[in-house]
């Protein structure tokens, strides 16, 4: 169903691919969006149990989209070194297929938002407590279940030259 990476030769593992998932600080959430258009946007979000997490507000473009059809791409660069005399850049990158859902049970919004405070905020859990319960009823939740997913690199990376 999914196509196989063409340039085998920088395929990541899928251990150094989940270490950018959860090491890596934003990625970019692509959706059918209007009249069939692709709507990407970035977005902060959690990785844990295979899954994306994302917090985001109860109405838009992309829950208009996810309702829709939940087929939903995710991209993730977290090196992208231009290296100007050799005319490339040294990068590395994930793309990720999978199904969306916005989260409905309060176990399931609960456990997506500490996802979130316990990657963006690992030294202020109890103060994250405190904001989950605050901005309760203002926030959306949505999971991606990932189907699957790829990490690549320049080959400068993957042969160690960089």
């Amino acid at each position: 169903m999914f196509r196989d990476m063409r340039r085998k030769k920088q395929l990541l593992s899928r251990e150094e691919t989940i270490e950018i998932l959860k090491t890596a600080t934003s990625g970019v959430l692509g959706v059918a969006g209007d009249d069939n258009y692709p709507y990407t946007v970035p977005v902060s979000y959690a990785f844990k149990d295979g899954k994306l997490f994302i917090h985001t507000a109860k109405q838009g473009h992309k829950i208009d989209s996810i309702k829709r059809n939940d087929k939903v791409t995710f991209c993730v660069i977290e090196k992208d070194e231009v290296v100007q005399k050799t005319f490339t850049t040294h990068f590395r990158s994930i793309s990720i297929f999978g199904r969306a859902r916005i989260l409905a049970d309060d176990s399931e919004r609960r456990y997506a938002l500490e996802c979130l405070v316990e990657k963006y905020s690992p030294d202020y859990i109890k103060e994250g407590q405190q904001e989950i319960k605050k901005d309760w009823d203002r926030v959306c939740l949505i999971e991606v279940k990932i189907e699957h997913m790829t990490g690549k690199a320049a080959i400068e990376i993957v042969n160690g030259k960089k």
